[in-house]
């Protein structure tokens, strides 16, 4: 493909750079040019296929693959990432008021080992920005053809006891204006964050959410921290207050499988993840036990790791880092296969 190329050739550059910088060329070149950069990569990456239209709940996409929260906090850019597959986009993490988040340096690669640890701490631009930017899309013509979700926390200085607030308060402002909402109570980077994923607490601020959303689908992100007694008690409380579903799993504080930057604090996410995160999603679906769509991700770098995950009865599936990795290709991969295969056990039918 033609957007490999262009990733070979543009990977010794941007791995040259500081990993936020570079990160930041990336979406700062998108959001200024949109529609350019879309036609761009619809240029470079052949169309997906066809035949993956699936649910998410009561979300309707076009493939189950999605973008994870993270990489397009600000919803920088929207409109091209359905140019290369991606059936839902996921923006975000969004706070209420900006927030300049952690101290730089921030995040890490550890390129032999494919994977990154950030401590971001939840920069953002603010929820009147995210908002506003939105608008404005859908007013220019420039908004996609897929559902996009946003991905919600609060601010920093925001104390636990009043972080309802802070959730309920991005719920208004994006109501209507987004397709679905995920809470992110798992994020390792905002200090205290993950003690709201303690049981009483998540129902309350979970109950709220969801009437707040009056009907948009509520998803709550999970951390692959959390013992399995925790986990499944987490998936019950979710359900039992109206959330559509469970996204699993978020970053992790351990460090497995990395040799590099092991005193780096933050939470840990590409291809040394996988190996816990896929067994905290099989401990998610037996917990949801069919009761609504579990989204996978965490250190999904290969095709064959997505068609793992949507076997084991996953809905849908979401990557990130291993778009810094294994390139913008990535997507398409995934989605290539996962149709040859569909094909496949359609012509072949059920086995005898």
């Amino acid at each position: 493909m033609l957007v490999d190329l262009a990733w070979r050739i543009a990977r010794p550059l941007l791995f040259s750079l500081d990993a936020e910088r570079a990160h930041h060329l990336v979406l700062d070149t998108l959001d200024r040019w949109p529609r350019l950069s879309g036609a761009l990569l619809r240029g470079l990456t052949p169309a997906p296929p066809a035949n993956l239209q699936t649910t998410l709940g009561p979300l309707r996409v076009p493939s189950p693959l999605g973008l994870a929260a993270g990489l397009d906090k600000d919803g920088q850019a929207i409109a091209a990432w359905p140019a290369l597959g991606f059936g839902f986009v996921e923006v975000g993490t969004v706070t209420p008021r900006p927030q300049a988040g952690n101290p730089a340096p921030r995040m890490f690669r550890l390129v032999p080992e494919r994977g990154l640890i950030n401590r971001m701490g939840f920069n953002n631009a603010g929820l009147p920005a995210l908002a506003e930017r939105i608008r404005a899309l859908r007013a220019s013509g420039n908004w996609p053809g897929v559902p996009v979700g946003a991905n919600i926390g609060k601010n920093k200085d925001t104390p636990n006891d009043l972080a309802e607030d802070d959730y309920l308060a991005n719920v208004a402002g994006l109501r209507g204006l987004v397709d679905w909402f995920t809470v992110n109570v798992s994020s390792p980077n905002t200090p205290g964050l993950r003690d709201l994923q303690e049981p009483e607490r998540l129902g309350r601020l979970l109950r709220a959410i969801v009437q707040t959303a009056s009907g948009a689908p509520v998803f709550l992100k999970l951390a692959p921290d959390l013992e399995p007694t925790a986990l499944a008690e987490a998936v019950d409380v979710a359900m039992l207050a109206g959330c559509t579903g469970i996204i699993a799993t978020n970053t992790t504080i351990s460090r497995p499988g990395s040799s590099g930057r092991l005193g780096e604090a933050g939470g840990l996410s590409g291809a040394p993840l996988w190996p816990l995160a896929q067994e905290r999603i099989g401990q998610v679906l037996r917990a949801v036990d069919g009761r609504g769509p579990v989204i996978g991700v965490g250190g999904i770098t290969h095709p064959d790791q997505a068609e793992a995950l949507l076997a084991m009865g996953c809905a849908g599936i979401q990557v990130y880092s291993g778009l810094i990795f294994e390139g913008p290709g990535l997507p398409l991969r995934i989605l290539r296969q996962l149709a040859r295969h569909k094909a496949q056990a359609r012509l072949t039918g059920p086995a005898a």
